[in-house]
């Protein structure tokens, strides 16, 4: 799995203070994505056990309290990305206790397989779908 960028404390991408990572990858072309530039799989640079290994130190950082994680992209669910993904919610659910884990997906719940919905099965929330530039309303994020 490939990422673009990784986020130690953000205050944008989810619910309170939290990590945010946007890996590579996404074969749903939406009109409107903001992030065009994570959806070839080989794009962004590779993500190692190094950079699995920060974000669980940042979320058990004592110094910032975050709230958990937000994974975008790109598409966490993309069939290539969830190994890799799988294993860091796997590894968040056992060393950062109490962390929230949010995921975002082009696909909607009932098109994902069963190694997907391993993921799914791990995690907190699922913002599923694609996104849908019409339906946009940037004040729904300014009123939070």
């Amino acid at each position: 799995m490939n990422f673009h960028q990784y986020y130690p404390v953000d205050i944008v991408n989810g619910p309170g203070t939290r990590c945010t990572l946007f890996v590579s990858g996404c074969v749903h072309e939406c009109p409107g994505c903001y992030n065009k530039s994570t959806w070839r799989l080989n794009s962004g640079q590779p993500f190692t056990k190094e950079m699995e290994d920060k974000i669980i130190a940042d979320l058990n950082d004592t110094r910032i309290h975050r709230q958990g994680i937000s994974l975008s992209g790109g598409d966490p669910l993309h069939p290539q990305n969830v190994p890799d993904i799988l294993t860091l919610v796997q590894r968040i659910h056992a060393e950062c206790p109490g962390k929230d884990i949010w995921v975002w997906t082009g696909y909607k719940l009932d098109e994902l397989n069963a190694a997907q919905m391993q993921v799914v099965d791990l995690i907190n929330v699922l913002v599923d779908g694609k996104f849908v530039q019409d339906l946009k309303d940037p004040a729904a994020y300014l009123a939070r």
